[in-house]
């Protein structure tokens, strides 16, 4: 016997831009089969978003990288200039080393997704992002950051001054920085779970940052955590 569709998950309206149909028609048909969430439209380029972005009012866009007019990264520069609250963006690229993936996260991308991944792990990083996380768990996410952070000819004018934190929220920042969930963190430095929330919120707060994904930035370019370690 068919279950009747759940009402009391919130909605979490999707926008994909992507110039490719069969992913455009693919995932438009994955998410509209998932309780609670619902594509409200679909682009195949970056132009005009902001004027599609204001009428469809998404929670999460999926975002290709790489199109042909106006490409991933200017489109979500674009989005997350828009007055109010942007939507969360996710990049969606070929490539796990895709030159591009940086950048976007510096623009406050809330992470990025191969266009390989599972439905499983597509359904997830719509429902992670649109609570107000980052998807940073992916060990490849973090590769990617390490490598562009470690490049001899990346900028070095933008890093946070890490000196208005206190010892505890650097610790806590380390292992925001290595991928650790707030549960994981708590059970490393054996305090509560709310306690690592607050010490997040404080520290996004000091550092003028918007997300997750951008602390994890901050303390490589800052050199709180290196590459490799």
């Amino acid at each position: 016997m068919e279950q009747p569709a759940r009402t009391d998950i919130p909605l979490i309206r999707v926008l994909i831009v992507d110039d490719q149909s069969m992913i455009r028609g693919g995932f438009e048909a994955l998410l509209n089969a998932q309780d609670g969430m619902e594509v409200v439209g679909t682009a195949s380029d970056g132009e005009g978003i902001a004027a599609v972005v204001e009428e469809l009012r998404p929670d999460v866009v999926l975002m290709d990288i790489r199109m042909p007019q106006v490409g991933g990264l200017e489109a979500t520069r674009t989005v997350l200039e828009l007055p109010g609250t942007p939507p969360k963006i996710i990049m969606l690229t070929t490539f796990d080393a895709d030159e591009y993936v940086f950048a976007a996260l510096r623009a406050g991308a809330s992470g990025f997704l191969l266009k390989d991944s599972t439905p499983q792990e597509l359904v997830q990083a719509v429902r992670v992002v649109a609570a107000g996380e980052s998807l940073l768990a992916p060990r490849v996410t973090r590769a990617l950051i390490a490598d562009f952070v470690a490049r001899p000819e990346r900028s070095h004018g933008g890093e946070a001054n890490l000196s208005v934190l206190t010892e505890r929220e650097l610790d806590v920042l380390r292992l925001v920085a290595r991928g650790l969930a707030n549960r994981e963190i708590a059970d490393s430095l054996v305090m509560a779970e709310q306690t690592v929330k607050t010490h997040v919120s404080r520290i996004l707060g000091k550092l003028m940052l918007r997300d997750r994904t951008q602390l994890v930035v901050a303390a490589y370019e800052s050199g709180l955590v290196r590459p490799g370690e």
